[in-house]
């Protein structure tokens, strides 16, 4: 017996590359890590009656719509998620409850710091995928939503979290290395 593991064929009509299919792992990571920081942010915040917390539930709610709809492309793609989804699920809560626990507007930086960075990584994946429309128009529907919580975040005091600068900065770059990471693992 050989050491190889067997896969499923695609679907008929389905010939992802593996570009396309290494944007879906990447974007379903990530959007799990989005949901987790959320989780994260809201164990600590959740019992607060306040305009930040009520846009984190918000914001909270559509990227669950964002996962649901990476999961049933993965399903449907039969892509292969990412291995680091553990890894990923612990650190989303972490970060989440971390900048959650040095208050409502340290919250709101990671929002801004993380959604600059999807934003970004959104707008690179719909410049290739002119192949692919569905996928493409899904894409720019959610970057336009990730645009939308990065500006939320910033109009709630954002840039007014201690050390914000350093905060963004740090952020941001674990945001990078993790779309690398989940790309090819």
């Amino acid at each position: 017996m050989s050491g190889k593991r067997k896969t499923r064929p695609k679907p008929p009509g389905v010939n992802d590359t593996p570009d396309v299919e290494s944007m879906i792992r990447v974007d379903h990571a990530g959007e799990f890590g989005a949901v987790r920081i959320y989780e994260g942010q809201l164990a600590v915040l959740g019992n607060r009656k306040s305009a930040a917390v009520a846009s984190i539930r918000k914001m909270a709610k559509e990227e669950e719509k964002h996962l649901a709809a990476f999961d049933k492309l993965v399903n449907e793609r039969r892509v292969r998620p990412t291995a680091l989804e553990p890894v990923w699920r612990v650190a989303g809560f972490a970060l989440g409850a971390a900048t959650a626990l040095m208050g409502e507007k340290a919250a709101m930086a990671c929002t801004a710091a993380v959604e600059e960075v999807i934003d970004e990584h959104y707008a690179s994946q719909i410049e290739k995928l002119d192949g692919d429309p569905d996928l493409k128009a899904k894409v720019a529907d959610f970057r336009a939503d990730e645009i939308a919580h990065r500006d939320k975040a910033l109009a709630s005091g954002a840039e007014e979290a201690p050390g914000y600068r350093l905060l963004s900065g740090a952020i941001k770059a674990g945001c990078r290395i993790a779309i690398k990471l989940s790309e090819r693992i």
